[in-house]
């Protein structure tokens, strides 16, 4: 499952950790003074940590992706399964996923901040309970009219489906539903500790789960066939909760019964929950759609676009969600401490930082897709040159709109510390809305111009991105005041030269390595384009990027005199 909006932060409790954080992400100016300063460089470690965890998660990820892919193959029965976990997965994030975090995060920081611990565990208790009782009555409700779900699910996204594949959909159904469960309160465990600024282990919960995919295809009995990928997936759900607990209990938690519907921090996070939910319908919608559009284009489109956009989001988790996740406990405080020009401060020094990765990531991405795919996925049998092709091509669209997923990321985060979820949820869905529309056209142009029409979804959405960044950009300088624009945009054409620098030196290099093996020219590539962009960053003297190699001359300093 992907929990884009479950906050999935690192503890930066000790020393080492503090040291990892800042080295990892000194991306946040210190322009400022005093208190401001002091939450840029609380954000800055905590990203730093959620970062690093969120490297290893992807590639324990792809190691998962492997293993699955060896064993199944591209089978019915592995469409069965991901199918069945599909609908967990808009089970989840319709009723907790992202709109728990974004809903109960700033109300219980509230509670912290002005330290009233009893009112914050009352709080946590009674969306607790409610959880358990409204995910398992979906849960159970789906598991007994899995049939129905399954079969209405099949005939609107593959209408050509084998009656032996729907059954085996609903058998693997009915074992991953209690998953449904187990995840809604592990991503409210996990915003518990994000808001009393324990990161590291939330944020490794997700390799947790990968693990357990892993064991279940590994050493799980090979007779149970793909039922032992559903088990390993349900165990590791478990795994995700399991691994969280005891830093919970460490934090004395307190348990009231009962769903308190009269206490208002209830109601105040049902009433931020019920528009996220709506904008998680959107976005729901707007996948079908997409999927549906791409079913009726060349074969190989839908897998095409799916395995493109999961590559973007790879830069996209490491580089902006954790920092928005990082970002959202900090803010919530100012927020809740009445602290809004220091918050202001920070969320502008939070999208220098961002913008400073974002650009040369999508630029590096547009570049070195294809020897990257190549190096990943291709195998000349299953996988073929074709197939890079493909996966490439909705590639370059999608990185198109890589800076505009990662500023709305960080953007409605500081939407939701004001407590306010309409905003960037209407947005949303209007950009959402200008998406579908952009597909129909943008599909159908590039199938006049010649162009594999798939590439016409990927740029739809990377449009439409842009254009809801720049929205909900406009209306937060609006709410408050202004966004220190200045210096934004001073990091932004800065990152921008050193991008189109970096990208010369990447054209040259793979002119002139067209024969070298591919590992060569994607590591490579990689290497150089890292050298490339540093050199220009410390040239164009970039307050961050200046601030990183003093925090590394003194990591390294201290690691001379220790001996280590």
């Amino acid at each position: 499952m992907q929990f884009n909006d479950i906050p999935f932060r690192t503890s930066i409790s000790g020393p080492t950790a503090s040291r990892n954080g800042n080295v990892i992400i000194t991306l946040m100016s210190s322009v400022e003074s005093g208190n401001s300063v002091s939450a840029n460089r609380q954000i800055a470690r905590a990203a730093g940590t959620v970062m690093l965890a969120f490297i290893l998660s992807n590639l324990v990820g792809l190691v998962r992706g492997i293993l699955i892919y060896r064993a199944f193959g591209t089978s019915a029965e592995l469409d069965s399964f991901n199918a069945a976990n599909r609908v967990t997965e808009v089970l989840f994030n319709l009723i907790a996923g992202g709109a728990l975090g974004s809903a109960f995060i700033p109300t219980f920081t509230g509670f912290l901040t002005r330290g009233d611990k009893p009112g914050a565990w009352k709080l946590a208790a009674s969306i607790a309970n409610i959880l358990i009782v409204v995910l398992t009555g979906i849960s159970a409700l789906a598991a007994l009219f899995a049939p129905q779900v399954v079969r209405y699910g099949l005939f609107l996204l593959n209408p050509g489906g084998s009656p032996g594949q729907e059954a085996l959909t609903v058998d693997l159904l009915r074992i991953l539903l209690p998953s449904v469960v187990i995840f809604g309160l592990s991503g409210l465990v996990m915003g518990i500790l994000n808001a009393h600024q324990k990161f590291l282990i939330p944020a490794l919960a997700p390799v947790m789960y990968s693990l357990g995919m892993i064991i279940g295809v590994l050493f799980f009995p090979p007779a149970w066939g793909i039922f032992r990928l559903a088990w390993g997936a349900l165990a590791g759900s478990g795994l995700h909760l399991l691994v969280q607990l005891p830093s919970l209990f460490r934090l004395k938690v307190q348990y009231w019964r009962g769903f308190n519907w009269g206490n208002p921090a209830v109601r105040e996070v049902a009433r931020l929950f019920l528009p996220r939910v709506f904008g998680v319908a959107v976005v729901q919608l707007n996948f079908i759609v997409n999927t549906i559009l791409a079913l009726n284009q060349p074969e190989g489109s839908v897998s095409s676009i799916s395995l493109a956009f999961s590559l973007m989001l790879m830069p996209q988790m490491a580089i902006a969600q954790s920092i928005a996740i990082a970002s959202l406990p900090a803010f919530s405080a100012q927020v809740a401490s009445g602290r809004f020009a220091e918050m202001r401060a920070s969320l502008a020094a939070t999208l220098r930082g961002v913008l400073l990765l974002a650009v040369p990531a999508a630029a590096g991405l547009i570049l070195l897709r294809q020897p990257l795919i190549r190096l990943l996925y291709e195998d000349g049998a299953v996988f073929t040159s074709r197939s890079t092709e493909m996966v490439a091509w909705a590639l370059l669209w999608y990185a198109l709109g890589l800076v505009g997923h990662s500023v709305v990321e960080i953007i409605s985060r500081a939407f939701y510390a004001l407590h306010d979820t309409r905003t960037p949820v209407l947005v949303g869905a209007a950009a959402m809305s200008l998406n579908v529309l952009f597909s129909l056209l943008f599909s159908r142009l590039f199938l006049q111009a010649g162009w594999m029409p798939h590439g016409g979804l990927a740029l739809a959405n990377a449009l439409a991105t842009t254009l809801e960044m720049a929205a909900l950009l406009i209306l937060m300088r609006r709410r408050l005041d202004g966004l220190d624009g200045k210096q934004v945009l001073d990091a932004f054409w800065k990152a921008l030269l050193a991008a189109l620098l970096m990208s010369a030196g990447l054209a040259a290099w793979l002119r002139w390595l067209p024969a070298s093996s591919t590992a060569v020219v994607a590591l490579g590539g990689v290497v150089l384009g890292t050298f490339i962009y540093g050199g220009m960053a410390a040239a164009l003297r970039v307050t961050e990027f200046n601030r990183l190699l003093n925090a590394l001359r003194r990591l390294a300093g201290k690691r001379l005199l220790s001996g280590n």
